[in-house]
């Protein structure tokens, strides 16, 4: 298990931010959607719960195989998706992520927001329990930022809103900006798979990182288009681009359910429990034994009987060898084909 503290500084309100983010959500999902390969929504409708009052729960398909590594892509099926289930009583939401595919793979996700530069060492008191996690600040504007997501119109370096004259980010902008918030996320990766926990764990960190600089740096980039909307107009809006992107990557009709209504309390489950992910039972292509393949003689074809009378020290000392010599088979076997192990 990986968990790091994300702190995300905005030249906004928390009360702006919530707009914001609604917005940002869904014309980015729908910006890195393609066919067969995106966000399909599958739930977007009220949810109540007993500790946090009234809320927003979403339920969405991640298709993403062809943004793998290489090395992952090479043992996960072509045709996988992650789960997201989202529970947002802002300003604080849960958020949490399965794969189709590891069942062993999962990232939680806490997020609080507040109107400050990301001063706020104590945020997540409850939450911690005394774990130790490594606290990252992320600047929007002048953190680096994957070349193929650079985009001159996004570069706050240089953008300027029209609408609330806010901008050009200058360094050290955090100390001087007004408005200012901050959204602090509390993200925990796991991926219990010997061999491959820390490297895969240490990966997903990366793109998470990497989807929120984008992410928020696209929402204060788009923040004219966005500022003066009310949260009914940015809910038509969600409903609107959720219908567009769900067709475009290939969903037909679209699998989406938006409802003004509650849902009853045995149609949701809270984040308490955990997330049902259908699993695929099939071993990926690269993983498969050869039907073919001539099945290897462990033991002679016929046996020989040994005699009766046996002088006792001379079986004790066979199986004495006996054992040492499966010890030994089992060790190479095992230190040489560490990710064929289940686990740790």
């Amino acid at each position: 298990m990986l968990l790091k503290e994300y702190r995300i500084c905005m030249p906004l309100t928390v009360e702006e931010y919530r707009i914001g983010q609604l917005y940002m959500i869904s014309k980015h999902s729908h910006e890195q959607s393609d066919r067969g390969e995106g966000v399909e929504v599958i739930s977007n409708e009220p949810y109540t719960d007993p500790t946090h009052g009234p809320g927003q729960f979403t339920e969405k398909r991640v298709f993403l195989n062809s943004k793998l590594p290489s090395w992952a892509q090479a043992v996960v099926p072509k045709i996988f998706y992650v789960t997201e289930k989202a529970w947002n009583y802002y300003p604080y939401t849960i958020t949490e992520y399965t794969c189709s595919f590891l069942p062993k793979f999962s990232i939680h996700i806490v997020t609080k927001y507040e109107d400050n530069n990301g001063c706020n060492d104590n945020i997540f008191g409850t939450e911690l329990k005394d774990q130790e996690r490594e606290v990252c600040f992320v600047d929007i504007a002048y953190d680096e930022i994957p070349e193929r997501y650079y985009k001159e119109s996004e570069d706050l370096r240089h953008f300027k809103s029209e609408k609330t004259s806010r901008g050009n980010l200058q360094d050290g902008w955090r100390e001087t900006q007004n408005p200012i918030m901050c959204s602090y996320k509390l993200v925990t990766v796991k991926f219990e798979v010997w061999g491959l926990q820390t490297r895969v764990e240490q990966f997903v960190h990366k793109v998470i990182r990497d989807v929120l600089l984008l992410g928020h740096r696209q929402a204060f980039a788009w923040v004219d288009e966005w500022i003066d909307m009310t949260m009914d107009e940015v809910r038509d809006f969600e409903r609107t681009i959720q219908e567009a992107t769900n067709q475009k990557i290939g969903v037909f009709p679209p699998s989406i359910s938006i409802s003004d209504s509650l849902p009853s309390t045995c149609a949701l489950t809270g984040p308490a429990s955990a997330p049902s992910t259908p699993l695929c039972i099939d071993a990926p292509e690269s993983l498969n034994v050869p039907k073919d393949r001539p099945r290897k003689k462990s033991a002679p074809e016929t046996l020989t009987l040994p005699d009766p009378v046996q002088n006792s020290e001379a079986l004790d000392c066979d199986a004495d060898q006996l054992t040492d010599s499966h010890a030994v088979q089992s060790s190479t076997f095992n230190s040489s084909n560490p990710d064929l192990v289940g686990g740790e």
